[in-house]
């Protein structure tokens, strides 16, 4: 069922009376938003799903003394779709273990060109 837009001149002179009308109306079923509207905020805009709009008028009229029934038709707002939400599946973590390198062995020695094997006695060659 679509929402419909129920309109409603009801006379209300003060604040007070603007609140009681707008509590009336927000204790009915089905109803999705009240506010009030028009020049004089003599109007009471009803928006939901399975109003009854003939009995809320009624129920205006009792409360506050009077009310008229200006205009019921479908709620022309369309509500925006949302995107589903994007999953993203969650790896569990892996850890690499990389080879350590070699060890690097400097010889000083073997850097110069001097280079004897071990166990010679000879130390200049």
């Amino acid at each position: 069922m679509a929402k419909q837009k129920i309109v409603i001149k009801v006379p209300m002179g003060s604040e007070r009376c603007r609140s009681k009308a707008m509590a009336l109306v927000a204790a009915t079923g089905g109803v999705d938003s009240v506010a009030i509207a028009g020049d004089g905020k003599d109007r009471v805009v009803v928006v939901g799903e399975g109003v009854d709009s003939v009995g809320l008028t009624t129920a205006l009229r009792k409360k506050m003394g009077g009310a008229e029934l200006v205009e019921v038709g479908e709620d022309k707002k369309k509500e925006e779709k949302k995107p589903d939400p994007v999953v993203v599946a969650e790896l569990p973590w892996q850890y690499y273990y990389y080879p350590q390198p070699p060890a690097v062995v400097y010889d000083q020695q073997a850097a110069a060109g001097y280079y004897s094997p071990p166990g010679s006695t000879c130390s200049i060659m």
